[in-house]
């Protein structure tokens, strides 16, 4: 099986880190992100993820994803989360500061969704219609962006760690680590010890590569 992702996109990191948490025979393909046509040829819209099943066909959505990755083995192993509202007001409030700051340095490091210009080309010009605002201007506005995500962080008070819970993981971890994990790319985010703790237990759990070695 092959799974068609972007290092980058949460929800690709859904899929993901269930692959890895499964130790999934699955290779992961990474999409050029300009590359709409390879997307809409395989599922017929602009998606990712996009998991190639053994019989060829292809599936979409990445709780979907997830999902059939999880009970592949015939033993799924996710718990059903219960913090929706609560992982949806802390994004809400953190979107606004967060996007300024991952977007400019997805243009400043390395990743294998933007190994050519028209890539980067094509991602710069529709986050930056997303956010209206230029990538250099964002990108200088860190330390007011920081201080406001930073501030945001108190909202997830109610977080358990793996460790406390058997090292099971829930549908809760599967919606809220992917944005937490991207965030290691900004240098100067002041994780609380306790988020710092669980990023770095889900992402041991789950295989999942974190950005503080390139942090920007």
């Amino acid at each position: 099986m092959k799974l068609f992702v972007f290092d980058h996109c949460p929800f690709c990191i859904k899929a993901m880190m269930v692959a890895g948490l499964k130790k999934a025979d699955i290779e992961l393909v990474y999409l050029q992100n300009h590359d709409v046509d390879a997307r809409i040829d395989k599922v017929g819209a602009n998606l990712v993820p996009i998991l190639q099943k053994e019989d060829g066909s292809y599936m979409a959505e990445s709780l979907d994803i997830a999902a059939y990755i999880d009970a592949l083995d015939g033993n799924p192993v996710l718990a059903t989360g219960s913090n929706d509202d609560s992982i949806s007001t802390w994004a809400d409030i953190a979107r606004p500061y967060s996007s300024r700051l991952l977007y400019p340095r997805w243009m400043k490091v390395e990743l294998p969704e933007f190994q050519c210009e028209e890539a980067k080309a094509w991602f710069t010009k529709n986050k930056t219609a997303m956010i209206e605002q230029d990538f250099d201007d964002a990108f200088s506005k860190s330390a007011e962006y920081l201080a406001e995500l930073n501030a945001t962080f108190e909202k997830l008070s109610w977080l358990q760690l793996p460790s406390e819970r058997s090292n099971v993981l829930s549908y809760d971890d599967v919606n809220l680590f992917p944005s937490l994990r991207n965030l290691t790319v900004v240098k100067g985010v002041q994780f609380p010890e306790r988020i710092r703790q669980y990023i770095d237990e889900v992402a041991a759990l789950t295989s999942t590569s974190l950005y503080d070695d390139i942090a920007v």
